[in-house]
């Protein structure tokens, strides 16, 4: 971690402080203090276990992935990848930070850069497109409770879905329509011309170039393995039910058993939504917001309401965070990419037998 992040990591821990305090604002805390000493320890254990699975299933997504083309991931480096991209996901605006933190520590355990980065992009896809559809069926189900209850929160679950389906509506249109879309971003270029130096706006337009040609020829390679794209997703989409869950048995702690099962996991989708149009290095403020506005309907009391936030907070932000901060200080084993020999023979052949059909 560099001197920049171990500050904004400092920060962030502060801002959580101050959030959790102005909450218990106008709170019994003896009220509070009997609220945790009457947890059902049990639940609270189910809660902690499905954030570990949550992690455990990206982190065999990420080996499946890797090990698909020959290449080798151990299981402490397959467990490390996740947890180093909760710790830079939390750090940054948008989590921008938690793909390059990923690209560096793949390339650390040996993985070569050009098939890391096919590794993360591919992951990348499967997750977008798996949060997508999680988030149609949620909507279906708990949209008209917004509407109905919180209707002004709605608009900002739909902004989110808009901006999470439009990036993968722009994955689909550089993998099936290579040239139109670059003949877009031609067009989107042309005013940023005009107001921008023009080394910067070479830099900025020969990057994107590159990322889309780059993009579009690892597309076609993931076309050609649907089987290994299936098994990603469904272990993306196992990852992610775990993740939603998670406030469901957060309120089974709190004594909360009346609760609706589906109702609850859907609530929490919106609340993904929510949380990624917050600017804010893990959408601090808006994510604690948005819970207690969200489960008020549930809780009603409010010092259970304000423990349920800051238990699933520290749960589904807190707990990734500091684990990461362990896995960027264990070194990772570095294995060299190893091919067995009838994969190798049988990859030759296939570039061959490719060629000669070129020719033909």
């Amino acid at each position: 971690m560099t001197r920049k992040n171990k500050i904004v990591l400092v920060v962030m821990i502060l801002a959580g402080l101050v959030i959790f305090g102005y909450s218990l604002r106008g709170v019994n805390l003896h009220q509070v203090s009997h609220d945790i000493l009457n947890l059902n320890v049990g639940w609270l254990l189910v809660a902690l276990l499905c954030i570990i699975l949550y992690l455990g299933f990206e982190a065999v997504a990420t080996k499946v992935l890797v090990e698909s083309n020959g290449d080798r991931l151990s299981w402490k480096d397959a467990i490390r990848i996740p947890l180093i991209e909760q710790l830079f996901n939390g750090l940054t605006p948008f989590s921008s930070g938690g793909q390059p933190a990923q690209l560096v520590a793949l390339m650390q355990s040996g993985i070569e850069g050009g098939r890391a980065s096919s590794v993360l992009l591919m992951k990348f896809v499967v997750f977008q497109s798996m949060v997508v559809l999680n988030f149609i069926f949620s909507l279906l189900i708990g949209f008209q409770y917004l509407e109905d209850k919180i209707k002004f929160l709605s608009w900002f679950v739909l902004f989110g879905f808009l901006i999470h389906l439009a990036v993968i509506i722009g994955l689909l249109m550089i993998m099936y329509w290579h040239n139109f879309t670059k003949k877009m971003f031609d067009l989107i270029f042309i005013p940023i011309k005009r107001f921008t130096k023009p080394e910067r706006y070479l830099r900025w337009k020969t990057s994107i170039d590159a990322k889309v040609d780059t993009f579009y020829l690892e597309s076609v390679r993931m076309k050609s393995q649907w089987r290994l794209l299936a098994k990603v997703a469904l272990l993306t989409f196992l990852q992610l039910l775990f993740y939603y869950l998670i406030p469901y048995f957060i309120l089974l702690a709190l004594g909360k058993t009346h609760v609706h099962l589906i109702m609850v996991t859907c609530l929490h989708v919106l609340i993904f939504m929510v949380i990624s149009l917050f600017p804010i290095p893990g959408g601090a403020g808006g994510a604690e917001y948005g819970f207690s506005v969200i489960f008020a309907q549930f809780v009603g009391n409010s010092s259970k309401l304000v423990l349920a936030m800051i238990i699933w907070r520290l749960l589904t932000y807190y707990f990734g965070m500091f684990a990461g901060m362990f896995a960027t200080v264990i070194k990772p084993n570095r294995i060299n990419r190893i091919v067995p020999k009838k994969r190798a023979n049988k990859l030759v052949f296939l570039f061959f037998f490719k060629k000669s059909l070129d020719l033909i």
